[in-house]
């Protein structure tokens, strides 16, 4: 079970990486998601995300009090407006721009009701 778990860190790292350059892709989601399968699988890997420079600062604020840096906020609303703004200009159906609009603002309303870090 243990190399599942670790498996599954790997793997959520490696989508966060692709998260970094993809801004369709969430980073810190998949980070959050690797520090726990790595808690469980191997101290090694789980010392090394929470004491990274650039993600373990994010990862320990949402594990002490989650918390989302206002940087982070920043970035995640800039990604969903591009993202709505896209269908928009690809001319999306509008149902499908409805259902955007309800979930990204749901998501914009977990976002920005978070502590900041």
């Amino acid at each position: 079970m243990q190399y599942l778990w670790a498996g599954l860190g790997l793997l959520c790292v490696a989508m966060a990486a692709v998260g970094v350059v993809l801004p369709l892709l969430p980073t810190v989601p998949f980070l959050l998601l690797a520090a726990f399968f790595f808690a469980r699988s191997s101290s090694r890997l789980h010392n090394w995300l929470v004491t990274h420079n650039l993600f373990g600062p994010l990862i320990l604020d949402w594990q002490s009090s989650g918390a989302i840096r206002p940087a982070a906020k920043k970035a995640a609303t800039v990604s969903i407006a591009a993202v709505f703004g896209l269908s928009v200009l690809l001319s999306a159906p509008l149902f499908v721009l409805i259902i955007q609009a309800v979930v990204l603002g749901g998501v914009m309303i977990f976002i920005w009701s978070r502590p900041n870090g």
